[in-house]
């Protein structure tokens, strides 16, 4: 077969170690390397190279062997050995031995024709060794005329053990998903669910995934999740291997992965002898049978057409260097994968930048430019910004050398190790382009105190990288106490003075109370794990601080709104406490019961002994805030009749509607009498209550007990401490527990009964002949506004019977009308008369201007006169008393109403209304429906008018 570009042809043997994962292909061609005076090794990874580099070290020393990598080169004078990326083989220099490794990676759309270059081009003096796939036998066989097979056989069995869930899986897993976002996502379920796991990315530094295969391969996390960057000859300790995805993006579009590839990544199970496993997770169908026979069997179809690029480059133009990329091979098996960065930047630069092509002018710099071109853009965006920077570093090296602040401008602004992890790896990826530019020698100065900088900044930005996976993907807790239970150790568990439980120096947990809470970050599989080994010290705990509850003083102890028991270790303290139990309904209202917070720390005696304490606690509290209440229970040393007032009163949480004791009432005694006030109890007309339960304390307490008996949502709505009334909706409102909590409903207030008890005695104190007036202290007591005092008089059944503000004139409307009018004609017909003479409106006009404006009294301080006029209060209106006892015994106590007083004169005379709150001279201006005063009625004010005109 004719070939393009093969340049290198030698009598050197050229063999090919072909076979599956886990053969030790690359281990026996390395041996066989140093076996030679000179040898170089290409790998697809920068991080087998390394991996491989230390390995060769090891045996010949670091001054015979030399690292070459796009980003990275360390080259002793007297290096014989090289261990290189595939792209960075210096294959114009001669070694006796020569390998390729992964060669089946020519077959890559994207790199593919590297490796097909080395096929083809790349020779030792002695031997040359071609690693990688069977697959590539055919290919390989077209190729290279002459060429010697080896076999390689599998040391160990690789078998399908079908789905299983994340939490599931054995240790020693790495799991396999083709996306960043994936595979982040399944690193965080792992942690929740498993503790904790390494993670393994091809953007990673090689410093970064040292650490993390480090954490792996050291015990600390028993897991790995990773790309199919494993694929590629990372050698750890993996026993099971789960697919969590099998499609992946391969640059054009989303594809299922073939089987050959599942095969390169499944085959990271089993290490030398020992067996491994793989299988699918996640969101994965099963695999076809097909698919896991060629797996386990290691058969796959032969790999028929590999991608080639030309290396005769034409470097006349821009153009004809673009065109002499883009030609054929002609050969059917040699293909054109898809065009590379380094191809797509330079069109960029030739169709999208005019400066680039004019300096590009010579051979000289068409090859300087390609040679720029090739600078990778490891954060793999191909966005303007890299061809950006591509065009001004050709701008400069044109010229000359890059200046040294530009190079440290761009340098040193991804020197910041703040961020999370994408930001990191965002910043690596910047750093890793600069670390490549370092090593170009010809376009620095001091070109190796840039290579310095840059691996100095990507050396700590690897290293925080490390600290923000470790942060973001395990829970080191559970790795610690995973490792001890499975070597048997015992784990080291404290408490501290704040309730904090730790587990060999690792925070797993808190105590509150008897309660251990753990982490919502410990795996859930492991919480029966800690609480066995936790169990024996919190049991310490525990009886310390039972002891410490039954011997506390009662103020250390809080009960809240929502039925909540609340203990405050430290007596005096101004924190609430930890809740270690709360109130649920009892046998009766004023009986709840207790019940401890669920532990399963507190058991036996212990248990029952803060039961009872907390339950007399409990007790104890009721009897001192509602202490009028609990003392009028079953007093036998009371007759019947009292006894039954205070039982109805008791059982209504201390208030009780007086028409519900009328028939009670009637039959007491003077004697009786005495002993309900004794017991503070007041009958008032229409309430009779415990007058000393109106203490907030009071009010709050009998909310929460009403709720928990009627088996309410608490907190229950009680009003804010101190406050008289509420506005509320007389549709909606729960009249009975707001006369529970002494403030009950009338008209759309929820009154407190102390003050709505004042108004109710106000209105019968002032009451006369069965009315009375309402009043604007009224008003004050309960917190309201007149309409609102109004609607509480009539829901308390008394009727309306006037109103100064809704009062009419008797007079007909249109003839009032008709008077004014003709008033105010003949007004206006004198003042043309007599214009010299002022007209009585003139005269009232000037009487306003001068009452809006009086003139300053120089006997008067400035700031009396300064003071705004008090403002007159409206006359409230008159109600007639509801009719009942009460309202029979007003008639019987009280004078006839408005006896010896001028009929339509509600008050009569000059004495003042009561509940009036203005002075002796105040004088209520009223209009009587009689009109017995002549002056006051419409045509005497016409006949005035009449008389000042004349």
């Amino acid at each position: 077969m004719k070939v393009t570009n093969t340049a290198i042809r030698t009598d050197a043997p050229v063999r090919a170690l072909l076979g599956p994962t886990n053969t030790g292909k690359t281990y026996r061609a390395i041996e066989r390397m140093m076996h030679y005076n000179s040898g170089i090794a290409g790998f697809p990874l920068r991080l087998l190279a390394r991996e491989n580099y230390d390995r060769v070290c090891a045996v010949k020393g670091k001054n015979r062997v030399a690292l070459v990598t796009g980003e990275e080169k360390i080259i002793p004078r007297g290096a014989k050995y090289f261990c290189c990326t595939v792209e960075a083989m210096p294959i114009e220099q001669s070694f006796e031995c020569l390998i390729v490794d992964e060669v089946q990676l020519a077959e890559d759309p994207e790199r593919g024709h590297i490796f097909t270059d080395r096929i083809l081009r790349a020779r030792g003096t002695q031997e040359t060794m071609f690693l990688g796939s069977d697959t590539m036998r055919v290919v390989l066989s077209t190729l290279v005329p002459g060429i010697e097979f080896e076999e390689c056989i599998r040391f160990s069995q690789l078998s399908y053990t079908g789905y299983k869930k994340l939490s599931r899986l054995p240790k020693r897993s790495a799991v396999v998903s083709f996306s960043i976002d994936d595979v982040y996502a399944t690193a965080e379920m792992i942690k929740r669910q498993r503790g904790g796991t390494a993670v393994v990315l091809g953007a990673l530094s090689p410093r970064t995934r040292n650490k993390q295969v480090e954490m792996y391969q050291s015990g600390e996390v028993d897991f790995l999740v990773a790309t199919d960057a494993i694929g590629m000859g990372l050698n750890m300790d993996i026993r099971h291997v789960a697919l969590a995805s099998t499609r992946k993006y391969d640059g054009v579009r989303a594809r299922y992965l073939r089987a050959s590839e599942m095969a390169q990544i499944a085959g990271r199970a089993g290490r030398y002898k020992r067996d491994g496993t793989f299988g699918i997770t996640g969101r994965v169908q099963e695999l076809d049978a097909d698919v896991i026979e060629a797996i386990e069997s290691h058969t796959f179809p032969s790999i028929r057409e590999v991608c080639w690029r030309n290396a005769a480059l034409n470097f006349d133009s821009p153009d004809m260097l673009l065109h002499s990329l883009e030609v054929g091979s002609g050969e059917k098996m040699l293909g054109r994968g898809r065009p590379s960065d380094d191809v797509r930047t330079l069109k960029a630069l030739i169709q999208n930048n005019e400066e680039v092509m004019a300096r590009a002018n010579n051979p000289e710099m068409v090859r300087l430019l390609w040679e720029v071109c090739q600078i990778p853009d490891f954060r793999q965006t191909l966005s303007d910004a890299h061809q950006d920077l591509i065009a001004q570093i050709f701008g400069r090296v044109s010229y000359g050398k890059l200046d040294e602040d530009w190079v440290n401008a761009h340098i040193m602004r991804l020197s910041d190790t703040r961020g999370d992890v994408d930001a990191l790896m965002s910043r690596i990826s910047h750093i890793r382009t600069w670390t490549y530019i370092s090593f170009k020698s010809q376009w620095l100065n001091r070109a190796e105190y840039w290579q310095e900088k840059a691996r100095e900044i990507e050396d700590n930005l690897s290293d925080a990288l490390h600290e923000a996976l470790m942060k973001r993907f395990v829970d080191r807790r559970a790795s610690v106490i995973n490792q001890a239970l499975e070597e048997g150790r015992a784990l080291l568990v404290g408490i501290r003075a704040n309730g904090e439980v730790i587990l060999e120096s690792h925070l797993i947990g808190h105590l509150q109370a008897f309660r251990f809470i753990p982490l919502d970050t410990v795996d859930q599989g492991n919480q029966k794990a800690i609480m066995a080994v936790a169990r024996d010290a919190l049991r310490k705990e525990i009886k310390r601080r039972v002891s410490m509850i039954t011997n506390a003083k009662p103020e250390q102890f809080q009960l809240t709104e929502t039925g909540a028991i609340l203990w405050q270790e430290k007596h005096g303290s101004p924190l609430p406490g930890t809740e270690i139990a709360h109130i649920e309904k009892g046998t009766s209202i004023l009986k709840p019961a207790v019940v401890l917070t669920a532990s399963d720390l507190l058991e036996g005696k212990d248990r029952d002994d803060v039961q009872l304490f907390l339950q007399n606690w409990v007790n104890a509290h009721i009897a001192k805030v509602l202490e009028p209440l609990v003392k009028i229970e079953h007093d036998e040393t009371l007759s019947g009749t009292v006894r039954g007032i205070c039982y109805q009163v008791h059982e209504n949480l201390g208030i009780v509607p007086r028409e519900n004791l009328e028939d009670l009432i009637a039959q007491l005694t003077q004697e009786d009498r005495a002993a309900i006030r004794a017991r503070r109890i007041k009958m008032g007309p229409i309430l009779v209550f415990l007058w000393e339960l109106t203490k907030p304390a009071a009010v709050r307490l009998r909310g929460l007990l009403w709720g928990l008996w009627n088996e309410r949502s608490l907190p229950m709505p009680v009003p804010n401490d101190g406050v008289v009334s509420v506005a509320i909706d007389p549709k909606t409102a729960d009249r009975a527990f707001q006369q529970a909590i002494g403030y009950p409903v009338y008209g759309n207030r929820a009154i407190r009964i102390d003050m709505l008890d004042r108004v109710i005695s106000a209105v019968y104190d002032r009451a006369e002949q069965g009315k009375f007036q309402a009043g604007h202290d009224m008003c004050e007591w309960l917190g309201c506004s007149i309409e609102d005092l109004y609607g509480v008089l009539s829901a308390m059944g008394h009727k309306k019977v006037y109103d100064p503000a809704e009062k009419k004139d008797e007079t007909p409307e249109d003839e009032a009308q008709a008077i004014l009018k003709d008033a105010e004609v003949k007004a206006e017909a004198e003042a043309q008369a007599a214009p010299e003479a002022p007209t009585v409106a003139a005269e009232e006009s000037k009487a306003e201007a001068e009452t809006a404006a009086p003139v300053a009294d120089a006997s008067v301080p400035a700031e009396e006169a300064a003071k705004p006029a008090e403002q007159v209060k409206p006359e409230l209106a008159t109600f007639r008393l509801k009719k009942g006892k009460a309202f029979e015994k007003n008639r019987e106590q009280k004078k006839p109403f408005n006896k010896n007083k001028p009929k339509g004169d509600h008050k009569g005379g000059k004495k003042k209304p009561r509940g009036n709150p203005k002075g002796k001279d105040y004088k209520q201006s009223k209009m009587s429906a009689n009109a017995k005063k002549v002056e006051d009625s419409p045509f005497a004010i016409l006949q005035q008018l009449k008389d000042k005109s004349g």
